[in-house]
C-alpha cells in the first residue's frame, strides 16, 4: 500500500488530535505518510504539531508530521485535503447561539439564523481555500467537516470541487446501535436519510457479519428495548420514535420541539461558551511535552468517531478501500427526487475513486419529505446569500427558513446577523 499525504485546514483546531489517533490506529485503512497542519495561529499550530508527533510515535505510525502557515505550500502534492475551520472563532460561535433568542428563536451555529450567520461568514473562505488546492493540486480530494457541512459541501461541488461532505451523526448512531445490541459495529448498517443536521434513522440491519449482504431489521427492536439510552442521544421523548417509525437526529428537536428548546437554551450559557472553557483545558493539556495521548477531555469537544469516519472516507476516495458504503453528504443525483439533481443530500453512498455514488432510497414519507423540501428551499437561499451578498437575499432565507418564516421575525434577525457579522461580510 503506498503512503498517502493528507493535510488538515484548521490544524490549529483542539479537535486535531483527535484526527491523529484515529490515523494513527487505523494504518491497516489508510497508510499516511506525511501529515500536514495547516492554520494561521501559529502558536496554537507549534503546540498541536508536537502532541501530533507525539501520538503518531507512541503507536508507533512512521508518518511525517509538518505544519505551516502556509496553504498553497501545504496542499501541492496532496492526496486529500481535510478542511475544519470556523470563521470567527468561539466568539462568533456564542454570538450565533444568543442573538436569535432575543427573537425567540433557536440560537444554534448549524440552523436557524445562527446556521445562517455561520454560512455566510464560512462559505466564501471554504472556496477560496479549495480554489488555491485546485490552482496548485486539481487532483486532491476534499473533505469538508465545516458547518453547515451540506450547504458549504453544495458550494465546493457547485463550483466544481471534488468535495465529499461529512458529518457524525450516522456514524454516532451505528456505534450507538452496536453497543446496545452488543454486537460488532461493522454489522450495523443504517437506512440514515435526509439533509446535514435534518435526518431520520428510517431501518436499522444488524448484519449477518461485517460485511454481509444480508441481515435481519431491529430498528423496532431498539425502539422498544432501549428507549431511555435513545431518548438520551436524541433528547427526544420515546413516544415519538414509536410515531414516527424511525429514530430522528438530536438535530430535530430544533423543529419538533422549537418553543420548548428556545426555553431551555434561554437558561442556560451557550454551548459556545462551554466548548470555550473545554478549548482552554485541551490546550493546556496539549502542552504538556509528556501527554502522548488524546485526553478524555477531548470526548466532551464533540465531534466523537469522526476520525474514523474521515480515514475510511479518504481511503475509499483514493481506491484502497473502494466500494465501501458509507453515509456522507453527496451529491442527490435523483436520490430524493423532489429535491434538483444537485442538492446535497445526507444518506448512505458508495464511495470509489471516481467519488460518491448514493445508494438507492426507498420513496419518503410527506411527514419527512416535506420538511426536507422546505428545508433544502432554505439552503438554496443561504448560499445564494452567501455568494452573493445583500440584505433581502438574507432576509429571503429566513423568511424560507422552516423555524422562521414570518415576515417580521425575518426581518429583526436579518438586522441582528447583519449587527454582529459585518467585519466578515464585506458587503455590509
Amino acid at each position: 500500500m503506498s503512503t498517502r499525504k493528507l493535510v488538515i485546514v484548521g490544524g490549529a483546531s483542539t479537535y486535531t488530535p483527535e484526527l491523529v489517533d484515529g490515523i494513527a490506529r487505523l494504518r491497516d485503512t489508510l497508510q499516511v505518510g506525511e501529515l500536514v497542519l495547516v492554520d494561521p495561529a501559529l502558536g496554537r499550530l507549534q503546540l498541536i504539531d508536537a502532541l501530533a508527533r507525539r501520538i503518531l510515535a507512541r503507536q508507533g505510525h512512521p508518518a511525517t508530521v509538518t505544519s505551516t502557515t502556509n496553504l498553497d505550500s501545504a496542499v501541492t502534492d496532496a492526496d486529500a485535503v481535510l478542511i475544519q475551520l470556523r470563521v470567527g472563532g468561539q466568539d462568533a460561535r456564542g454570538q450565533d447561539e444568543t442573538w436569535p433568542l432575543e427573537c425567540g428563536c433557536v440560537g444554534q451555529e448549524t440552523t436557524g439564523a445562527g446556521g445562517l450567520a455561520k454560512a455566510l461568514r464560512t462559505v466564501p473562505v471554504v472556496l477560496d481555500i479549495a480554489e488555491r488546492v485546485r490552482h496548485r493540486n486539481p487532483h486532491a480530494w476534499i473533505i469538508n467537516f465545516t458547518n453547515p457541512v451540506g450547504i458549504v459541501t453544495r458550494a465546493l461541488q457547485t463550483e466544481g470541487h471534488r468535495a465529499v461532505g461529512l458529518c457524525n451523526v450516522a456514524i454516532g448512531f451505528q456505534r450507538l446501535f452496536a453497543g446496545l445490541l452488543e454486537v460488532d459495529h461493522r454489522r450495523i448498517r443504517l437506512d440514515h436519510v435526509g439533509l446535514n443536521h435534518l435526518t431520520w434513522e428510517r431501518g436499522v440491519t444488524l448484519l449477518d457479519a461485517p460485511g454481509a449482504p444480508a441481515g435481519k431489521p431491529v430498528l423496532d427492536r431498539l425502539i422498544s428495548d432501549f428507549a431511555p439510552a435513545l431518548e438520551e442521544e436524541t433528547e427526544l421523548p420515546a413516544d415519538l420514535f414509536r410515531r414516527l417509525g424511525t429514530i430522528p437526529s438530536y438535530y430535530l428537536r430544533f423543529y419538533y420541539q422549537h418553543d420548548k428548546v428556545v426555553e431551555e437554551l434561554r437558561s442556560r450559557p451557550p454551548r459556545g461558551a462551554e466548548v470555550a472553557a473545554i478549548e482552554k483545558e485541551l490546550l493546556a493539556l496539549y502542552a504538556d511535552p509528556t501527554l502522548d495521548t488524546k485526553p478524555e477531555l477531548l470526548a466532551r469537544r464533540g465531534g466523537a468517531y469522526y476520525s474514523e469516519a474521515a480515514v475510511e472516507l479518504v481511503a475509499a476516495l483514493l481506491g484502497t478501500a473502494a466500494g465501501t458504503v458509507q453515509v456522507a453528504n453527496v451529491r442527490n443525483a435523483g436520490t430524493l427526487p423532489f429535491l434538483p439533481e444537485d442538492a446535497v443530500v445526507e444518506v448512505p453512498a458508495r464511495i470509489d475513486a471516481d467519488g460518491a455514488h448514493p445508494e438507492p432510497v426507498a420513496p419518503l414519507e410527506p411527514l419527512f419529505a416535506g420538511l426536507i423540501a422546505h428545508a433544502f428551499s432554505y439552503e438554496q437561499l443561504a448560499l445564494e446569500a452567501a455568494l452573493k451578498g445583500g440584505r433581502d437575499r438574507v432576509s429571503a432565507a429566513l423568511l424560507a427558513h422552516p423555524l422562521v418564516g414570518q415576515l417580521e421575525l425575518a426581518d429583526q434577525l436579518t438586522d441582528r446577523l447583519l449587527a454582529h457579522n459585518r467585519k466578515y461580510l464585506p458587503w455590509t
